[in-house]
């Protein structure tokens, strides 16, 4: 019975080796076959930005850092100062200060002070209008309370000119004598006259 219990321990003893053995011989074939390429991977998280391609498309990450980069010159250019035409008319006296636009109608002068198409916008007779009552801007309201030696400033982009109030009067609503061109730098404002339809007031200044 003994010698029956070694021989069974014996057998038992030499499959276990032999199964050993073979798990042994499995790991080392499958380990010489199988390939880490765990540092290309290493190498490239600690670059700046990883891509990934998926036949044409490409994928990038970037970094924390280019983001925030990239957000600052975005607002940067955002902010960039755009060559906006300045086209303006201040009259201290009055506490006036309005955009000009091109153009005498209804549409224009609504929002702005209008410019004469046919007079100047430098040199030369430059003749303006607004109303001065009744609408949505009124900037002309108060051009009757102007007097003489009364300081004008006209800015057109880099033309910017100050002007001293020669006239303030009346004249029929036909004569356009005072937008004529004229040899000396001068600025005419026309508006309405209240209850009068037939008749404007006219502004007359002279270059300083």
């Amino acid at each position: 019975m003994l010698e029956y219990s070694k021989r069974s321990i014996n057998t038992i003893s030499f499959i276990i080796s032999i199964i050993i053995l073979i798990m042994i011989n499995c790991f080392n074939l499958f380990f010489r076959n199988f390939d880490f390429k765990s540092t290309p991977i290493i190498k490239n998280f600690g670059t700046n930005i990883i891509e990934v391609k998926f036949e044409s498309n490409t994928v990038s990450q970037r970094t924390k850092e280019e983001n925030i980069e990239a957000k600052q010159n975005n607002i940067q250019n955002n902010h960039t100062p755009t060559n906006k035409i300045e086209w303006k008319l201040i009259i201290p006296a009055i506490s006036l200060e309005a955009e000009i636009s091109e153009g005498t109608t209804k549409e224009v002068m609504n929002k702005y002070v209008g410019h004469f198409i046919e007079t100047s916008k430098t040199s030369g007779n430059i003749g303006l209008a607004a109303h001065n009552r009744g609408y949505e801007v009124n900037y002309f309201e108060n051009l009757k309370n102007l007097k003489e030696k009364d300081e004008i400033q006209y800015i057109y982009k880099n033309f910017k000119e100050e002007y001293i109030v020669e006239k303030n009067i009346i004249i029929k609503d036909t004569n356009w004598d005072y937008l004529k061109p004229t040899n000396q730098n001068t600025i005419t404002l026309i508006t309405c006259v209240e209850n009068e339809p037939e008749y404007r007031r006219c502004i007359v200044g002279i270059s300083k």
